[in-house]
């Protein structure tokens, strides 16, 4: 489009925003569906104790609630296999997210931490998550049941 940031402030109804390039950092899309669980979001939590973590510093399509102990990282096991959400959406899960920097980043009411991706990086190979490509697309809802085939 012809100005960028004049759409971006009409969409947003903002006149303080506009894009910019972030040479210093690299993105990379992985795959189109990254799913967590709650027990490795407790994991995090337990391990950085005062530390504030939340999903969003993960950017997760999907959080499972996972029942009462279960073990953390539990999304490693389902790599390679299909799953069920809802009633019929299918996907593959293929791999997990290698995590970048990002995760340590301020975001609205979270503070910046260089903790987050040391603590992953050294216990889980920097690591968190599973990536998964649809199979079946269709509508999910929240409180939908994911069931792996």
């Amino acid at each position: 489009m012809a100005d960028s940031d004049a759409y971006l402030r009409a969409y947003l109804r903002r006149d303080d925003v506009e894009l910019a390039s972030e040479r210093e950092v690299s993105h990379f899309d992985q795959l189109p569906v990254s799913v967590l669980t709650t027990a490795t979001l407790d994991w995090v939590r337990h391990s950085l104790p005062g530390v504030p973590v939340d999903e969003r510093r993960f950017r997760p399509n999907i959080v499972v609630r996972t029942p009462p102990g279960t073990a953390p990282f539990v999304e490693d096991g389902w790599l390679g296999r299909t799953a069920v959400i809802g009633e019929g959406t299918r996907i593959e899960f293929v791999r997990s997210s290698e995590r970048c920097v990002m995760v340590n980043e301020a975001q609205a009411d979270l503070p910046r931490t260089s903790l987050l991706l040391k603590t992953i990086a050294a216990a889980h190979d920097n690591r968190l998550d599973a990536l998964a490509r649809v199979l079946t697309p269709g509508h999910i809802t929240l409180g939908d049941p994911l069931v792996l085939a």
